[in-house]
């Protein structure tokens, strides 16, 4: 239930092209070193496309006078033009301490003395999961069921000439469901941001988008530990809640016979299927980087050895890694800790979205203070669907 949209179709047309002519000229075979780091590449790349994608803010529905339902160019037009003007043109929609130019901190740097077109902006990473997982969209909130079955345990038998069978069992089915809890953010003291005309009309940066994407950021921030480490209870829950992780072997620090372990904890079934990784924070990842074999050698090595090695994350004895900072730290010692995971998150994890993040923009209110006001909402909800599919892996007992 992802995008419909190939997942070639994130990338350049070349580089389309590459990617179906590696996959087809591997039919019926393994890949090599260097073809799982090209294949690798291209996929986190045509992932992180379709992410952004789907992300995109959308500032609607909002409505013009008489009703109309305005699209993304009038939108930008008469948002453009009330905050050049000043005079109101369309119902932009209804629904912390101002900012302004007086103080820098609060938006004055972004006033130019002269001419330059640039705003320093502080990153720090958050998310992961929700790149992997099915993510699945939808126009409304309601409730959204679907039937889970495990037969695994259940298995055929030989019989006699003319004879039947003695021995089975019937299907059984079970639920699981996705709600959409609602995520909102805005200013200080349950208010939202509010920014002064005068800032909108000067500043030589685009403020408008600028607040929009922030706010949207501050949703993801939310929403990114509840996909890892969410309870379930008025939150999604996350992967590796509630899980029973795979533990190291009793020793004084993580090896390459873990790893081997986590790896084969999956059943073959999904790591032969290719879309199995593994995912966990930056500091484990660093724990990882510093082990080495016998002979004193790295087994996180260059892309031109046996691990490929690439922005965004990598590749760890021919699985693709993808970074996500809500996990815990790896630790040794405590097994009731899960640091990470190993697996097909796709089949194993999904994430229900409803729509897209809204912006609101609310001129009027604040009309006397010359402030316009910025909140935003998203509705999402997120359940493993498929435990069988991944492992959460944990330290020793």
């Amino acid at each position: 239930m992802t995008s419909p949209r190939p997942l070639a179709s994130f990338l350049s047309s070349a580089e389309a092209d590459e990617l179906v002519q590696l996959l087809d000229d591997v039919a019926g075979r393994d890949l090599t070193e260097d073809e799982l780091t090209r294949v690798t590449h291209l996929e986190n790349k045509a992932h992180r496309a379709r992410v952004a994608e789907q992300r995109k803010i959308v500032t609607k529905p909002l409505h013009v006078s008489g009703g109309h339902q305005a699209d993304d160019a009038e939108l930008t037009a008469a948002f453009t033009a009330y905050l050049r003007t000043g005079q109101p043109n369309a119902d932009l929609s209804q629904l912390r301490a101002a900012q302004g130019e007086g103080t820098p901190s609060s938006g004055g740097y972004l006033v130019p003395s002269g001419f330059r077109r640039k705003l320093v902006d502080r990153l720090k990473a958050y998310g992961g999961v929700a790149a992997w997982a099915e993510e699945v969209t939808t126009e409304t909130g309601n409730t959204l069921p679907w039937p889970v079955l495990d037969d695994t345990a259940n298995l055929g038998e030989v019989v006699s000439e003319h004879g039947t069978f003695s021995a089975g069992a019937d299907l059984e089915f079970d639920t699981a469901s996705l709600g959409a809890y609602r995520y909102a953010a805005g200013g200080s003291g349950s208010t939202p941001v509010r920014i002064s005309v005068e800032l909108l009309q000067d500043a030589e940066i685009d403020v408008a988008a600028l607040v929009a994407r922030k706010l949207a950021e501050r949703i993801g921030r939310i929403q990114a530990p509840h996909l890892v480490t969410g309870s379930g209870v008025s939150q999604p829950k996350g992967i590796i809640h509630g899980r029973t992780g795979v533990q190291t072997a009793a020793n004084n620090a993580l090896t390459y016979d873990d790893l081997l372990t986590f790896i084969h904890s999956v059943d073959p079934a999904y790591r032969e299927a290719g879309n199995c990784g593994w995912m966990f924070n930056d500091t484990s990842l660093l724990t990882i980087r510093k082990l080495k074999d016998t002979a004193g050698d790295p087994l996180w090595r260059p892309s031109t050895a046996d691990m490929g090695t690439m922005v965004g994350g990598g590749s760890l004895l021919g699985f693709p890694v993808k970074i996500d900072q809500a996990f815990p730290n790896f630790t040794n010692n405590s097994p009731a800790i899960n640091w990470g995971v190993f697996g097909d998150v796709a089949e194993g994890y999904v994430v229900r979205r409803v729509r897209d993040v809204v912006i609101a923009i609310n001129p009027y209110s604040r009309m006397s203070y010359g402030e316009v006001e910025f909140s935003a909402w998203a509705r999402m909800d997120a359940v493993p669907q498929n435990p069988n599919a991944y492992s959460a892996l944990t330290g020793k007992a």
